[in-house]
């Protein structure tokens, strides 16, 4: 290691109290990455000819499921802490301490999801692209929850930039202190929770940025994400050297991100294959402001005593093909904005 005092600095506690309540880094971190890509999705919704609030609905399946799925993944990818030898199985559920896999809050966050789209009538692959950026930037706020959590960096470094870790006490929340009160430092390491943080929001400007002027539409900007992210995330975890369990020399999470990038790859093939404009079309809705062509919702209202018009419908119809049609304006008059080109 090369002596100098150049470094990143990191936080001597994750958890700070409000009189008897402890206020997590990590959990702050988390919600407001939720909060978020709640809503971005939201107006990127609005600009497909839907109602901006109609994700607060969705979002009440799609949170809470990739909460669990993420967990799950974490568990059963890396069980030791919770079932070897010195493991406590109810730490499974202590979230508040890390452990949230990435993978698997994707496909049961996708499920949810899919489950509130059919609720309220709303195109699955439509709600996935409006959605595709807002979850890359929650993934990179929520890396910083690993940051105050001194956890998950990469190796021993002596770069300009290397990461000041300390020795932590994952049950307190803070960094372990030696007889003088000083928090006793683990050593210097590369930022792996940076580098990705940042990885996170090019994804996210090159999603939007191909969006306003491709219009990818119809599942190709979710598929663009699950396509890009992989790239970025294999090098993470060849930086990385934290305890992890290996399949033929690679960690569990690079075959993963290699099975995923294919699933983005071949996705985003099939999207422009089916729809080779790429632009989403106006979406129609209904008398009860869902699209004409998606499933019924599982829980219809009951109609009014006295059924709507068809000049109710129809002006629904319009007041969708409408805001479609002046996103799609705004889009085209960004098509000489320099920065897009």
């Amino acid at each position: 290691m090369i002596a100098g005092s150049s470094y990143f600095p990191s936080p001597t506690k994750g958890v700070f109290w409000v009189g008897p309540f402890p206020i997590r880094m990590y959990a702050l971190c988390i919600l407001a990455g939720i909060v978020l890509a709640i809503w971005v999705t939201g107006r990127r919704l609005g600009d497909r000819g839907y109602r901006r609030d109609v994700i607060y609905d969705i979002a009440w399946w799609a949170v809470p499921f990739g909460i669990i799925g993420g967990r799950i993944y974490n568990v059963i990818t890396s069980p030791q802490p919770y079932f070897g030898k010195h493991g406590n199985p109810w730490d499974a559920f202590a979230i508040w301490h890390g452990g949230l896999g990435i993978w698997g809050a994707i496909a049961l966050g996708a499920l949810g999801g899919y489950l509130g789209c059919r609720r309220q009538g709303v195109r699955f692959l439509d709600f996935a692209d409006a959605a595709a950026p807002g979850v890359i930037l929650a993934q990179a706020l929520g890396r910083w929850g690993n940051y105050f959590n001194n956890e998950l960096h990469g190796r021993t470094t002596d770069l300009p930039w290397r990461l000041k870790v300390y020795q932590w006490d994952e049950s307190a929340g803070h960094a372990v202190h030696d007889s003088a009160g000083h928090p006793i430092v683990a050593g210097y390491f590369q930022p792996t929770f940076l580098y990705e943080s940042f990885f996170c929001l090019v994804i996210a400007l090159i999603i939007v940025l191909l969006d306003r002027r491709y219009w990818l539409g119809r599942g190709r900007s979710f598929f663009l994400y699950v396509a890009l992210y992989p790239c970025g995330r294999i090098w993470m975890e060849w930086l990385r050297d934290d305890p992890a369990n290996h399949i033929l020399g690679q960690r569990v999470n690079v075959w993963v991100c290699v099975v995923v990038f294919i699933i983005g790859v071949v996705g985003y093939l099939m999207c422009a294959r089916r729809h080779p404009n790429g632009a989403y079309e106006p979406v129609p809705l209904t008398a009860h402001g869902r699209a004409a062509d998606a499933p019924e919702p599982d829980d219809e209202p009951e109609p009014d005593d006295e059924p709507a018009g068809e000049d109710d419908a129809a002006d629904g119809t319009a007041t969708a093909r409408a805001a479609a049609d002046s996103g799609r304006s705004e889009r085209s008059g960004n098509h000489d904005d320099p920065a897009e080109d």
